[in-house]
């Protein structure tokens, strides 16, 4: 029954993604608290403000944010938040003066290597802005015929190869896409050139089309032409686990691998 409702559960979420964090908002005691304090500071700060030379808050101009004062300092994103700062750590630690990355997130991991190196950055979907150190390869990852074999220093993909194949973007349906997408990401890094790698892993599924779920020992065995220098994990809990055990991983439900390889 839980799985029945799991399963229509995220085809509602499909069609409406906006309803899930609507719904966890109003399901809380402070979703009537938040339009009251509105009111109540509206009034107050017109009260304070009456006769001064300050801005004064019109009712057609009113922008209602009614939750924030009772959110935390934060937000981490699952995986992504210690998957970005533990891939840029590396770069930056490798002295990289020119990156290569395959699908990952601009607004993260990018921007974080951006600040002290330039990247590459390939994706199959357009980028329609400039940015400065930021060169843009719009391409097909699992046949990057723009790059020479053995030619790049350091490449990343993080969380990106469980999608490829399954059209969610747009690419082309193709079950072997991230057999692909990985063969290709090692034919273009040199000999003792750096990988660094992030895909969902635990029990190994696929939830079409969303993504993959690999045991970390799948990724190992298709990263064949590399040596591991480093696996750390976001386990289940959204805990960050520095240098990690890789067996504690094959039944985890939906972890972060974080896998350094050197191609030998």
């Amino acid at each position: 029954m839980r799985k029945i409702i799991r399963f229509l559960g995220l085809q509602i979420n499909g069609l409406f993604p906006w309803l899930y964090p609507f719904i966890d908002q109003v399901s809380k005691p402070i979703f009537l608290l938040g339009p009251l304090y509105f009111f109540l500071d509206f009034f107050k700060y017109s009260k304070l403000a009456h006769g001064k030379n300050v801005f004064m808050p019109k009712i057609l101009d009113f922008y209602p944010i009614y939750f924030d004062r009772f959110a935390e300092a934060g937000i981490v994103p699952k995986h992504y938040f210690f998957q970005d700062i533990w891939a840029s750590r590396i770069i930056f630690e490798l002295g990289v003066k020119k990156h290569y990355d395959v699908g990952s997130r601009l607004d993260g991991f990018i921007s974080h290597c951006l600040s002290f190196c330039e990247v590459t950055m390939l994706d199959v979907r357009p980028l329609p802005i400039t940015v400065s150190g930021l060169t843009f390869l719009q391409t097909d990852c699992t046949k990057m015929t723009k790059l020479k074999s053995g030619s790049l220093s350091s490449i990343s993909s993080l969380h990106a190869i469980e999608h490829f194949g399954l059209g969610r973007y747009g690419d082309p349906i193709d079950p072997d896409g991230y057999r692909k997408a990985i063969s290709e990401i090692q034919r273009v890094v040199k000999s003792n050139g750096d990988i660094i790698f992030a895909c969902p892993i635990g029990r190994e599924r696929l939830e079409f089309n969303a993504h993959r779920v690999f045991n970390p020992k799948s990724i190992m065995t298709l990263f064949k032409q590399c040596k591991l220098i480093e696996f750390s994990a976001v386990d289940d809990n959204n805990r960050f686990i520095n240098n990690a055990d890789i067996k504690a991983f094959d039944k985890a439900e939906f972890s972060c691998g974080l896998f350094h390889f050197k191609k030998t």
